[in-house]
């Protein structure tokens, strides 16, 4: 739904006209808002110009646009892509697409309508760079640059090294991430286009964990991007070294071990973060890290809301995040889910021949049945993962209002995909209408409002202030303290479904709880936990003023 784009300076019409754009605009800046738009320059659209011209043949003026290489063959004359790269989204797929008319393979590393751009061509940067004035011409304020880190590959395009030794296409990102000339290539960005406008840029940076390399980006002094997307935290359920779509259990202290290492790493490196635990590519929040059971998932929207509200950097909260939005029932069938990786996943997994798209031909199902033999087992693991993990469970329509179809499209449409079925109960039109649903007890969205507005008035200290992580080493309580020289708060989250005690506060004290996500009337007279520690009940979330 867009990121294979066809054509840099159109839009499409599924969702409205250039004018359309030009409107959106003049409104945002009328009402003191900005735009900031997608940018995926990776990779482009198989139906683009620039690539129908470079396949067209090998002396294409536009073939070294793209990355083209032509096959390997083994022992028994079998071709074979140039190197053993599995497809981001599809594991169990080549990241290299075979091209019958001029018989080489091009790279194609998310699915094969979307061939890699070959940055190394000089040429294509200028076209890139075309493309961001464009839109900064037309009023953009700024890009989310979609796999940035990706545009720099390992010109050596070697194998390899087997991780997962069941697969025949490997995790390869060393080769295609952070690459050896990503940093000229960013700062070629900001020295010819960026720095003549007034702009924002986040980039979107799978694959990076080294300190060194974040600060190489964001730096102050760096002129490359203002933010990125970290991903240590929606990582934190994958097993290490191996694809997306495993589980691995974790608890609050690592959860601290990342928070703590993105946010010390920025006050003293001088550096800026990106705020975030949902967006279009993760599942729900409330789901992957709380308990989204109807008794807490409000509880734990809420824990989220507080623990985001009160750290450094620059927060993104995505669409129904600020109504507790939750992951899709267990029981749907895998029929329900329609992004291409869940139906490669599935492919791979479960082998359904109803799972037919443009992206994986129907055909294709033996090769995955050879690789992996169904069972039980693993057709209801399959699931399990899909349903905890799957990007599925950010797209379903968002819920406007307990109407058909959440209120999202007329009556007598169809949404793209199924609504999820707790849309009557999980909705804006509920939550704005009903702000305090109970005594003391506010709406995950007024909630939201509530810490935003309380963000922004203590900003000194939850934007820019110090930070410190209590308690390393509590496998139930995160807990955090911020400070400027004005003031300082301290942020008490219990991410299990349990009552603790807990008395790592050590020395500091609290002067009053002044949020919550229970009943607010009892944070009056509650205990500060100094020598006794606090008592917290199951997904609790506790701000306080500390004393000084």
């Amino acid at each position: 739904m867009g990121y294979d784009i066809a054509d840099y300076e159109d839009i499409d019409p599924s969702y409205g006209t250039l004018a359309d754009v030009d409107n959106l605009i003049a409104e945002l800046k009328r009402r003191n808002m900005k735009l900031v738009m997608d940018l995926v320059v990776n990779h482009t659209s198989e139906e683009h110009a620039w690539f129908l011209d470079s396949r067209s043949s090998k002396t294409s003026p536009k073939r070294d646009w793209y990355i083209w290489k032509p096959a390997k063959y083994d022992a028994d004359g079998n071709r074979q892509p140039p190197n053993n790269w599995a497809q981001i989204l599809g594991e169990a797929n080549s990241a290299w697409t075979w091209d019958e008319k001029t018989q080489e393979y091009y790279l194609s590393l998310f699915t094969p309508e979307q061939p890699d751009l070959n940055w190394e061509n000089e040429e294509v940067r200028k076209a890139v760079h075309a493309v961001l004035r464009f839109w900064l011409d037309r009023g953009c304020s700024g890009f989310r640059m979609d796999v940035i880190n990706l545009i720099s590959k390992v010109q050596s395009f070697s194998d390899a090294a087997i991780s997962v030794p069941t697969n025949k296409y490997q995790p390869c990102d060393k080769f295609y991430a952070n690459g050896p000339r990503l940093h000229e290539y960013l700062q070629e960005i900001n020295r010819k286009v960026l720095s003549h406008y007034d702009t924002l840029t986040v980039g979107e940076m799978p694959f990076v964990r080294a300190e060194d390399e974040i600060i190489r980006v964001v730096g102050a002094d760096r002129a490359e991007l203002n933010m990125i997307f970290s991903f240590d935290l929606v990582d934190i359920d994958n097993v290490p070294g191996d694809f997306k779509y495993t589980l691995h259990a974790w608890d609050a202290r690592d959860l601290k071990r990342i928070v703590n290492r993105l946010q010390r790493l920025m006050l003293e490196r001088d550096g800026w973060n990106s705020l975030f635990v949902e967006n279009h590519d993760q599942p729900r929040s409330v789901s992957r890290y709380t308990d989204d059971a109807d008794e807490w998932r409000a509880h734990g929207a809420k824990l989220l809301a507080l623990m985001q509200s009160t750290l450094a950097g620059t927060l993104y909260v995505y669409q129904g995040e600020e109504l507790g939005m939750r992951n899709v029932p267990a029981e749907w069938s895998e029929e329900e889910y329609k992004d291409i990786e869940s139906v490669n996943f599935f492919k791979k997994c479960v082998f359904t021949p109803s799972h037919t798209s443009r992206h994986v031909p129907s055909a294709d199902a033996n090769r995955y049945r050879d690789l992996y033999p169904a069972d039980d087992a693993k057709q209801a693991l399959a699931r399990t993962i899909m349903q905890k993990k799957s990007r599925d469970n950010a797209r379903t329509p968002v819920q406007w209002s307990a109407a058909l179809h959440a209120g999202f499209t007329a009556p007598e449409a169809t949404p793209w995909m199924r609504v999820n079925t707790d849309y009557p109960d999980v909705n804006a039109e509920a939550q704005l209408s009903n702000p305090q649903p109970a005594p003391g007890l506010v709406s995950v969205h007024a909630f939201w409002r509530r810490a935003l507005a309380n963000r922004k008035k203590h900003a000194d200290v939850f934007v820019y202030g110090d930070f410190e992580m209590l308690d390393m080493e509590d496998k139930s309580v995160v807990a955090f303290r911020r400070w400027s020289e004005k003031e300082e708060f301290v942020t008490v989250l219990n991410f299990s479904g349990e009552e603790v005690r807990w008395k790592g506060l050590g020395e500091v004290e609290v002067l009053k709880w002044v949020a919550g996500n229970y009943d607010e009337r009892e944070l009056e007279g509650r205990e500060t936990g100094k020598g006794v520690g606090v008592e917290l009940r199951a997904w609790e979330g506790l701000l306080g003023v500390v004393k000084r």
